[in-house]
């Protein structure tokens, strides 16, 4: 794995999210997706935290908190799964979690996911058109992606790169608070 320049980081340790019930938790992320629950923690609040095996020696956790506020899709969380309607979320909300998945599974894995009865939403063709997504798959689409919820309504990707992206893929200035490209300065 490369390193960057600043630091040795090694890709994802952990990614923590909250759910309303453990249980439920432990059976969709176990059962449905195959991971391995491979740390418990019980936490000094009477909260706990659960980590679970992503591969890669990568995991996502979970916490339950006794008292935690309920969820708020479409602010804290989408409402919606991408390419059924907006996915906009607040600032320093977390969208989605997408898992690297190999491109000649994507099909197979779709399948299971609609066998377990997990709703997923359109599969998506990512590509750089205009409206970011391609009616049918081409060469210009750089991944594959599936979305669904696990049981706490945090939107989940099944993502296939279908090509190695290059420097042409970084194209953009970003965009500063007021909507402008950096660097532009405020509109009048």
């Amino acid at each position: 794995m490369e390193a960057t320049p600043e630091f040795e980081l090694q890709g994802l340790c952990h990614l923590a999210l909250v759910c309303e019930d453990m249980e439920r938790t432990v059976d969709f992320y176990t059962n449905v997706l195959g991971m391995k629950l491979k740390k418990t923690i019980n936490m000094p609040n009477g909260g706990q935290h659960f980590f679970f095996d992503m591969g890669g020696d990568q995991f996502l956790a979970f916490f339950w908190f006794p008292d935690a506020p309920k969820r708020a899709p479409g602010i804290a969380s989408s409402a919606v799964l991408p390419g059924l309607g907006d996915i906009a979320t607040a600032h320093a909300s977390m969208n989605h979690v997408a898992f690297k998945i190999p491109l000649d599974k994507f099909d197979e894995y779709k399948a299971k996911l609609d066998a377990k009865g997990v709703e997923t939403g359109p599969v998506l063709e990512h590509d750089d058109s205009p409206r970011g997504v391609a009616e049918t798959f081409h060469e210009g689409v750089y991944v594959r992606s599936m979305y669904f919820f696990d049981p706490d309504g945090v939107l989940l990707e099944f993502a296939a790169w279908t090509r190695e992206l290059t420097d042409d893929d970084v194209n953009l200035a970003p965009m500063t608070a007021a909507g402008v490209p950096a660097g532009q300065g405020a509109s009048a």
